[in-house]
């Protein structure tokens, strides 16, 4: 492939009166845009607001249908990434591309190997994978399998592709999404190193701290359409939320009211093991109480509410709801014990992409929407749409497929699937995991007012701040065992991180 050489100037990417549309609907309205060269520029909004198929657009994944994109001062319309790769630009999309049975250095050089013939050039691909590991500040493992990488590690790939490739713009679409708290920060910092050896980066984020933390100019859009374009200095979180939404809004957790002293347990667990997972798990949810689990990722919280919820088998262990002792060995049997429960990832675990957001609302529910096993689809109607109403999702989408809608509206509908018949127990895994902030303090309400209606619920989340928020009460783990309870007082921040690092210091559960 023979790349263009770069233009002088300031301007990497002018964007002027861009618009977009798919199915008729406008994703993006005459839409203005400057690209500084060396610099990164964040592009927020609200999911749906058009931030990634600007992004796309500019990365050739997808065409304008008007308006004029000019890259190093010249008009271009690319009808593909491999157009837009010839002009130095590549993306980093928030689904990875890389082949997980090959190994890093394959990966780094597919479709660029050095060659001679048909003979790959081994020792010139080391050495010029040595050079792109320096360019870039990082290094990889060359020899190991994708596959067995962690997600961090696996966007580092992505970016050593994108440095073998002499990219130099590359648009990163919500690369800190599915991150660690550190893991995150270590992209951001790879991010600032970057630019400072001369990449331009196009940061696609709903995450405003790190936004504000790494971005030189900041675009704003909502509904397709500009907001505002310019220096992040001076910016807030609050800034740039109320540009978002269109109003100002209350980023602050909603006032937690707490449960009776007296109210009900609604689910006991006892001496929960799951070998190589977790083991001697204990401890009670009261109705009307919110119960949240932290830790470092791999500490066993996922597992442990996977276990309850009989996704997978437990292998020693009580369970109790409602004071009745429920034998639950796969998500059947918890549905039927009034157990509901968010996965953590809705795409693979929840819901049924290119099913309509009704056919998923019901799903699981059939039997209270039937007549005689046959299901009754004016009841059918009336009752998801019921709940759509409820969780915040316009009603008019109840039969587009749910792969079409932002991914706030996604999660809305996972809860909407679980509170078509109101279970006793639902646990939330990362309940808010790419979510936009306004649909945030929408699920954090409704979370608030379920529990407020009797509800128990357990909120697993990667945020600690957002377990802090929303928790009565804290329980953290660590290597697969409960280490501490936070409740009252010991309820902070500092308190819980010395307890998920093992640092005794601060550590006293109350």
């Amino acid at each position: 492939m023979v790349m263009r050489e770069p233009a002088g100037g300031a301007d990497h990417v002018v964007a002027r009166s861009v618009h977009k549309r798919f199915a008729g609907v406008a994703a993006l309205r005459a839409v203005d845009v400057v690209v500084r060269r060396a610099t990164i520029h964040a592009l927020v909004g609200e999911n749906g607001a058009g931030k990634s198929t600007l992004g796309r657009l500019i990365a050739g994944v997808h065409a304008a249908d008007g308006g004029v994109l000019e890259v190093d001062g010249r008009p271009v319309r690319y009808s593909s990434p491999r157009e837009a790769l010839v002009d130095g630009i590549t993306i980093l999309a928030q689904e990875l591309t890389l082949v997980e049975q090959r190994s890093v250095i394959e990966n780094v050089f597919l479709g660029v190997e050095e060659r001679t013939g048909a003979v790959l050039r081994r020792r010139e691909m080391r050495a010029r994978y040595r050079q792109l590991s320096e360019e870039a500040g990082f290094t990889v493992d060359a020899d190991a399998e994708v596959a067995t990488l962690r997600l961090a590690d696996k966007q580092k790939v992505e970016i050593l592709r994108a440095l073998a490739r002499r990219a130099r713009l590359i648009v990163m679409d919500e690369p800190t999404a599915a991150l660690t708290t550190e893991e995150a920060q270590q992209l951001l910092a790879i991010m600032r190193d970057l630019r400072s050896r001369g990449t331009t980066i196009i940061f696609v984020s709903h995450f405003l701290e790190d936004v504000l933390a790494v971005a030189d100019d900041i675009t704003v859009l909502r509904d397709g359409a500009l907001v505002r374009s310019g220096p992040a200095t001076g910016e807030t979180v609050d800034s740039l939320v109320t540009a978002m939404l269109g109003r100002p809004t209350d980023t602050a957790f909603p006032r937690k009211q707490p449960a009776a002293a007296d109210a009900p347990v609604r689910l006991s667990v006892q001496g929960l093991r799951r070998a190589g997972s977790f083991s001697d798990i204990s401890f009670e949810v009261r109705s009307g109480e919110i119960l949240g689990i932290a830790g470092l990722v791999g500490a066993g919280r996922t597992e442990v509410a996977r276990g309850i919820f009989g996704a997978d088998r437990l292998d020693a262990g009580r369970i109790v709801v409602d004071g009745v002792a429920r034998r639950i060995r796969r998500p059947r049997d918890a549905v039927r014990a009034g157990i509901a429960m968010l996965p953590e990832s809705r795409k693979d675990q929840g819901l049924l992409m290119d099913t309509t957001v009704l056919g998923n609302v019901t799903l699981a529910h059939l039997g209270e929407v039937s007549n005689r096993s046959i299901i009754d689809r004016r009841r059918e109607r009336r009752r998801a749409l019921d709940v759509l109403t409820e969780v915040g999702v316009d009603t008019a989408k109840a039969r587009v497929a749910v792969t079409t809608l932002s991914g706030g509206n996604q999660q809305k509908t996972l809860f909407a699937k679980w509170l078509l018949k109101r279970p006793a127990v639902l646990i939330a895994d990362e309940p808010t995991r790419g979510v936009d902030v306004g649909s945030k303090r929408v699920i954090y309400d409704l979370l608030l007012s379920l529990a407020a209606d009797g509800m128990s619920v357990v909120v697993i989340s990667s945020e600690l701040e957002e377990v802090l928020g929303l928790a009565h009460r804290v329980l953290v783990m660590r290597e697969g065992r409960i280490v501490s309870e936070h409740v009252g007082s010991s309820l902070n921040q500092e308190a819980v991180l010395h307890a998920a690092f093992a640092s005794t210091e601060g550590a006293a559960a109350s």
